[in-house]
């Protein structure tokens, strides 16, 4: 057997109050597209940052070819074969593809115009590097021009180009159009022909039969174990990512004869959603279960008008809509959280007062002026009302924490009162405490009559929250369940089915 191009042993990361990574211990083998799993902070991101260079852990050792080796930074990482390719690109826009590929390390001019860069030099460099890949890009093209897919498969083929033996690829599919994946497995799979070991996060876990050959799961910074594709079930997955596979909650008691307030026809994205229909009732709470890249996002933000679709209809209450905007949509009683608070939701700089009424204007503000006076009984009432710890509500609301945060986003909106509102991974990055809070407020959303739907990542959060989930899958829906009625490991497998 080969020597393995990468291993971790005990390694461990300590932070004041928290353990990140408890002795954890992997091998990573040359040929080999080894995928990392796990829940939000189960300590993926932190073994990656360990592994490139970005962090260095509290103890435990790295190997290289059975080298024992020390990272103290992302130059020691790629100068002992280790290239990273993050989730949040690198690529300079304004630069080609060559001098992205070889950034840094540009061929230069011999003799009197030695310090002018080679330009067909780098071509020839970057051409060839593409080939070995399977990849056809004009490499003097500027990477402005490049989809989101292109872009990066020019990352993975500027560690191909830096020599690496190890590859680390943090959610390499999340942002990517489903006709941009093949691309990327295609230059995937060349790499392991290349005896390169590739280190594969990923929270697709319907990716996993197609790309991966073996499965590691993190579960609270402990590796909770490690399994051959081939042994990969669903129910095998959910028992190593969550520890067992938790028998469902009570049903949240669903409100009796309601009306329906939103109905959705036939809706279509190409690429994207295809033929989705369903109706939502008065006080509702309605879950959206799918991998990423289902659609759920596109499905949301469509629903507020905030993306379009070529084909089908929206009716709320009795008004059918063809072409939302999310102006038209909110003066409908359409309320939208979304997926991103910090960078869609909002203004980091400005005080939680004023973010807090940001949405309504209209009518906190007397004869179109708004003022702290007109703020100041809508401010009281959504602080009081949503339990926000805002020691000051003058001050940037960019100080508090994720679940304030959070909290502020849907008191904004409850200040339009909307007959529906759309919540896009709500409980992103917050805690336990500031979760079940939230769910609090959905529920009491929901006796008051106010519907909802419901997207997360954490599939084991829709039975706690929902009266009836739908499972969204490539874009279809492809099964309405309720929760009482099936599993959590049931549930990632309707996801997963292919």
């Amino acid at each position: 057997m080969a020597a393995p191009s990468l291993e971790v042993r005990d390694i461990r990361k300590a932070y004041p109050g928290t353990i990140a990574l408890d002795d954890v211990t992997l091998t990573f083998r040359p040929g080999q597209v080894h995928a990392l799993l796990g829940r939000n902070g189960a300590g993926k991101s932190t073994l990656v940052k360990i592994l490139s260079g970005a962090i260095t852990p509290t103890s435990g050792a790295i190997l290289v070819n059975g080298r024992d080796i020390a990272l103290r930074s992302p130059q020691d990482a790629l100068a002992n074969g280790i290239a990273t390719v993050y989730q949040e690109l690198s690529i300079i826009p304004e630069l080609t593809v060559a001098e992205n590929m070889l950034l840094g390390r540009l061929p230069r001019h011999r003799g009197i115009a030695r310090f002018a860069v080679d330009r067909r030099a780098a071509e020839v460099v970057a051409d060839r590097t593409l080939d070995t890949l399977g990849v056809k890009l004009d490499v003097r093209r500027k990477a402005a021009r490049l989809s989101v897919g292109q872009q990066q498969l020019v990352e993975i083929a500027r560690a191909v180009s830096r020599g690496a033996s190890a590859v680390l690829l943090d959610e390499p599919t999340s942002a990517l159009a489903r006709h941009e994946v093949a691309a990327l497995f295609a230059a995937v799979r060349s790499l392991v022909e290349k005896n390169v070991a590739v280190v594969y996060i990923t929270h697709r876990l319907n990716e996993l039969r197609e790309i991966a050959d073996q499965v590691s799961v993190l579960r609270d910074g402990k590796l909770a174990g490690s399994v051959r594709i081939a042994e990969a079930t669903p129910k095998t997955i959910v028992e190593l990512m969550f520890g067992s596979s938790p028998s469902a909650p009570a049903p949240t008691v669903a409100p009796a004869q309601a009306q329906p307030v939103l109905q959705i026809r036939n809706l279509n994205i190409p690429h994207t959603l295809t033929d989705v229909s369903f109706t939502l009732h008065a006080g509702e709470i309605l879950g959206i279960a799918g991998m990423l890249g289902s659609g759920r996002t596109e499905l949301l933000s469509a629903i507020f008008g905030a993306i379009p679709f070529t084909s089908g209809e929206i009716t709320i209450g009795n008004q059918t809509v063809r072409a939302p905007t999310p102006a038209l949509m909110k003066r409908l009683g359409l309320a939208f959280t979304p997926e991103s608070r910090k960078e869609q939701a909002l203004v980091l700089p400005m005080s939680t007062r004023d973010n807090l009424c940001l949405a309504a204007l209209n009518r906190v503000g007397k004869r179109g002026f708004v003022t702290r006076a007109t703020q100041r009984p809508t401010v009281a009432r959504r602080i009081s009302e949503l339990h926000i710890a805002a020691a000051d509500p003058n001050r940037p609301v960019a100080f508090l924490s994720g679940g304030n945060q959070q909290k502020v986003v849907v008191g904004n909106w409850l200040n339009t009162e909307p007959r529906v509102i759309l919540f896009d991974e709500p409980t992103r990055g917050i805690d336990v405490h500031a979760k079940q809070q939230i769910f609090d407020i959905i529920r009491d959303l929901s006796r008051r009559n106010i519907a909802s739907i419901f997207v997360s990542s954490e599939l084991e959060e829709l039975p706690e929250i929902c009266h009836r989930i739908l499972i969204l899958r490539a874009g279809r829906i492809t099964a309405e369940v309720r929760p009482h009625e099936i599993t959590l490991d049931q549930l990632v497998a309707r996801c997963m089915e292919s």
